[in-house]
């Protein structure tokens, strides 16, 4: 009867820590997936300015119309990735929309660079506002993504770690993808005065 009771015990405390493994995990999951969202939330924000930005520098006659056209290009681009919880499954979609988003990230810099040789454009109260917001929302950007990378590291560790792999494998959980920086960013840029 001891032994029985014994074993019964043991089922008892595995089958609590399995389930209290698995809840962790899905936790864990529930980070990474609303630290997505968080990420989503600031490429929306600035795709969302990007329109204002457009035309308030179309407003300057003089104004490059190529680099506005990579911007408009740049914000097409992002819109025609589809979002969505599907593309943390995909590696392949997470990377399309990353190199959209870093393609956008370019534009919005070689436009800002370009902008600073209109001195009437970078007057108007209009374009220092905008500006400082894409500023900001670039800033929250990098906080957002740094943000999913710590839940998607603590979520991958969890899963990859044992016991809790087989845990994670049982309930078919997968690693999550993480931002990384765009390769041209391990050169240092050229600065010439």
């Amino acid at each position: 009867m001891k032994i029985i009771g014994a074993a019964a015990l043991a089922v008892l405390a595995a089958a609590l820590w399995a389930v209290g493994a698995y809840n962790g995990i899905v936790g864990g999951n529930e980070a990474v997936s609303a630290a997505w969202s968080q990420v989503e939330n600031q490429y929306q924000r600035r795709a969302d300015l990007v329109p204002s930005l457009v035309e308030t520098v179309k407003g300057s006659s003089k104004f490059e119309k190529d680099t506005l056209a990579a911007v408009v290009e740049a914000r097409a681009q992002v819109g025609r990735v589809a979002l969505g919880k599907d593309v943390l499954e995909d590696p392949a979609a997470f990377k399309k929309f990353e190199e959209a988003q870093g393609g956008l990230s370019s534009a919005l810099s070689r436009l800002l660079v370009v902008a600073e040789r209109y001195p009437e454009l970078k007057s108007t109260q209009g374009f220092r506002d905008l500006q400082v917001q894409l500023e900001g929302t670039e800033n929250r950007v990098a906080v957002a993504r740094m943000d999913f990378n710590d839940a998607a590291r603590a979520y991958n560790t969890a899963i990859k770690r044992f016991p809790g792999s087989l845990v994670a494998g049982f309930g078919g959980f997968k690693e999550r993808p993480y931002f990384a920086a765009a390769p041209e960013a391990a050169k240092a840029p050229a600065v010439k005065f």
